[in-house]
C-alpha cells in the first residue's frame, strides 16, 4: 500500500473514534421517572417548587444545596447539588439540572437557570410634575 492510502485510513479511523466518543458522552433530556430507570447522567427540565424549603447554610456546609423541583410531567423530586446556591435562584422561571438519580433523590452536577430578563423594563406608573418657578 502507498503511504497516502495508509495515512487516509488512519485519518478516517481517528475521525470515527472522535464521533463515537462525542456521541456517547452527550446526555439527553428526560423526566425524573426516566432518570430513575436509566441510572446514567441526564438533563431534567422543570420548575422550582417554591412551597417547599431550600436547604443552604454556608456556615454549616457551603457545598451542600438542596431543593424540590417538579419536572415537566409534574413529578416532584428532591435535588441535591454539592456547590453553593446560585444567585437569584428563587427568581428562576425554569431549571435544567444535569445529573443522575440516587435512590429517590436527584444528585445534580450542574444547574442552568432561566431567569426573568434583566433588560426588560417593568411597567411603572410615571407621573410628570412641573416644578414651580422660584421667585427671588
Amino acid at each position: 500500500m502507498k503511504k497516502s492510502a495508509i495515512f487516509g485510513l488512519v485519518v478516517i479511523a481517528v475521525a470515527i473514534a472522535v464521533i463515537i466518543s462525542v456521541y456517547s458522552s452527550s446526555s439527553t433530556y428526560a423526566t425524573f421517572a426516566e432518570a430513575q430507570q436509566s441510572g446514567t447522567e441526564l438533563h431534567v427540565i422543570g420548575h422550582l417548587n417554591k412551597k417547599k424549603e431550600l436547604v443552604y447554610d454556608a456556615t454549616k456546609d457551603a457545598n451542600y444545596f438542596s431543593f424540590y423541583m417538579n419536572d415537566n410531567k409534574g413529578e416532584e423530586r428532591k435535588v441535591i447539588i454539592n456547590s453553593t446556591k446560585p444567585e437569584d435562584f428563587e427568581r428562576s422561571e425554569q431549571l435544567v439540572v444535569t445529573g443522575q438519580m440516587v435512590g429517590n433523590e436527584f444528585h445534580a452536577s450542574k444547574i442552568l437557570m432561566k431567569c426573568p430578563s434583566k433588560y426588560t423594563q417593568d411597567k411603572l406608573d410615571v407621573t410628570e410634575v412641573k416644578a414651580k418657578q422660584a421667585s427671588i
